[in-house]
Parts: structure tokens; sequence; C-alpha cells
């Protein structure tokens, strides 16, 4: 081909139009490079919302708690971060939540652990593991045997674990006064709600209680029309809020710990550049550490609440507590360690 004179530079002019043309398209072909871009100047925040389910009502304490460390997270990734808080379990049943996390159906949740996929992750609900807020802090907290072993297991179902949130102490509530109720070998003339949970049902029977397995959904009809003459498998916030018209009295055997876990779907963990990553997790010690320090003066509370309500606390001893404690892990441990795991379960118990 001939080229007449000052075609050349003509040439020049329009490949190198054509070569930045190419660079635009190779560095902004898809809809987060502007956002990329932005992230770097920003320090590696991206912007996004995540959902955060959990199973308590609007303006309780789990729904502040959660709000501190959705906050904390927005305020600390300038902004960038926002979260959708769905209270009072509106995702759906939080066993059901769990599945949909490990699918990255829904980011996040404040909530027990439930054994749908693997029953070794209620473990943190097997009776007696610890018998005191001080033991309970050995037991469940983080860098434990037992908190590592549950961040292991929620990762086996595509789940992040990132911070405990302890509740309280188990206890039982009844419509009548029990038997020598500080007692373990007396029989208690009392038959109890427990929930279809093996080792609540051992548990119970063990205290000297009679047992009857009945969904919660109907625990409340149950003692009311006294089918039932109470229950045993909650702790005072639980029963306050959902029995506190037929408590009569309430008992604090300290049976099992009840302690939630953050979960994040590991889809959307995986999501977050490192130092997004670096901030939820120093949110989820400041939430966990805080909730250590509030938790016992929130089960007091709720047990004066109780009281207000009409009901009688029955005190126990140390040595009485004691003495329920030892006659369940003498008689209830060998019974259900296998459906944890005999050599998990004897590592965290210390057996």
């Amino acid at each position: 081909m001939l080229f007449k004179k000052g075609n050349g530079k003509k040439l020049a002019l329009i490949a190198a139009i054509l070569v930045l043309a190419m660079l635009a398209v190779g560095c902004g072909g898809n809809g987060d490079a502007p956002v990329a871009a932005e992230n770097g100047e920003d320090g590696g925040f991206i912007e996004r919302q995540l959902q955060f389910g959990h199973v308590r009502p609007d303006g309780t304490s789990t729904d502040t708690d959660s709000k501190f460390f959705t906050e904390y997270v927005t305020a600390n990734t300038d902004g960038k971060t926002t979260f959708e808080i769905y209270p009072n379990s509106q995702l759906g049943d939080y066993s059901t939540v769990q599945e949909r996390l490990g699918i990255g159906d829904v980011d996040m949740q404040l909530a027990p652990a439930a054994p749908n996929v693997n029953a070794a992750i209620v473990l943190p609900s097997a009776p007696y593991l610890a018998s005191n807020w001080d033991e309970a802090k050995e037991v469940f907290g983080r860098g434990s045997v037992l908190y590592e072993e549950m961040g292991k297991m929620f990762e086996e179902e595509n789940i992040k674990m990132l911070a405990g949130y302890p509740k309280y102490f188990g206890s039982i509530i009844t419509t009548k006064m029990p038997e020598a109720p500080g007692d373990p070998d007396v029989t208690k003339g009392v038959v109890l709600r427990v929930p279809g949970i093996r080792s609540f049902e051992l548990t119970a029977l063990a205290l000297g209680y009679q047992a009857s397995p009945i969904a919660f959904s109907e625990a409340f009809t149950a003692i009311q029309t006294g089918t039932v003459d109470g229950a045993i498998g909650s702790g005072g916030e639980g029963y306050y809020n959902s029995f506190r018209d037929v408590v009569d009295y309430y008992l604090p055997v300290n049976s099992q710990f009840e302690i939630w876990w953050i979960q994040m779907s590991m889809e959307a963990w995986n999501s977050l550049t490192e130092e997004e990553k670096a901030i939820f997790e120093e949110a989820a010690e400041r939430f966990e550490s805080e909730r250590w320090e509030q938790a016992p003066g929130e089960e007091a509370e709720y047990e004066r609440l109780l009281e207000e309500h009409g009901a009688e606390i029955i005190e126990f001893t140390d040595e009485e507590l004691q003495a329920m404690a030892d006659k369940v892990r003498a008689e209830v441990w060998p019974e259900i360690e296998d459906e944890y795991g005999a050599e998990l379960f004897r590592t965290v118990t210390g057996q």
C-alpha cells in the first residue's frame, strides 16, 4: 500500500489512541473496577452491606450488643461496610440460617450453634462443663480447647466463627416446690419439660426430676395446663421473657452454660480485604470481652425481675451445687460422650 506524505504522523496518533483504549478496557472492563480503584485510595475498604440476624426482639440486650459490633465495624471502615440487622429470627429459625450461612445465602448471625450438620457442634450445651462464671470463662472463653474446636467445626460447615457470646447458666422453673431441692439423690415429685435433646433429659433425671420432652412452642401451655410442673433448659432471661407468668419457683442449678456465637458466611468473610478482616476480628474481640463482663450482672438482673414478678428464688449453697454437678458428671457424661465424639468430649472435660 502507498502512503501519502504526512500519513505517518496520523497513523502514529491513531495507534496511540488504540493502545490507550485497549488499556482502558483491560483495567476497567467490569463494574467493580471503579470501586477497586477507590479501595486502594481508602486503605482497602469496599463498599458493601451485610445481613446480620439474631434471635431476640428489637431493643433487647442481644439487639444492643449486635449493634455495638456492627457500628464498630462501620465506623472503622469509614462507613463503607454497613449492616441490615434482622432481629427476632426474621431471617428464619437459627438452625435454618446456619445452613444458609454455609451456602452463602445469608451473611451473618448471632445465635446458638445448631446440630443440623454436625451433632458435636452443640457440645457447649452439655451439662456441668462449668459450675460458675470463672470456670465458664476458662472452659468457653477465647483460646480455650472448646473455643478452638468450635471454630474448626463451624469452618467445616463453611462458616467463620468470630466470637462467643455468653448468656447464662441453665436453671429450673416450677409451679410447685420440689422435695429437698438441694439434694440430687432425693426424688423431687416434679415433672419437667425438657428440650428434645438427650443430655437435658438425663440431667433432669439425675437431679431427681421426671422428664417430659416437649417442643418449646408448646412448653408454656404445658406448664399452664399442668401437663408438666416446670421446665429445665433455659436461664433467667429466657424464663422471664417467655415463661414469667407460669413461674412460681426458680432454681438456679447451673445445669448447663448457654453460649451463642457470631457466625459469618465464609463466602462473605473471604470477600473482605485483609484490613477489613482485621477490623472484624477486633470488633469481635471487643464484643466478646464486653459480654463476659456484662453477662453475670444481666443474669442476676433477670432473676431479680422474676422475683419481682412473684417467683420465689431457691438459693443453693456451694456444697449443694457441687453435689449436683458431681452426680450429673458421674452419671450423665459417660452416657452422652459418644454423641459429641468421645475423644473430643474427654479433651474438653479434661478426662
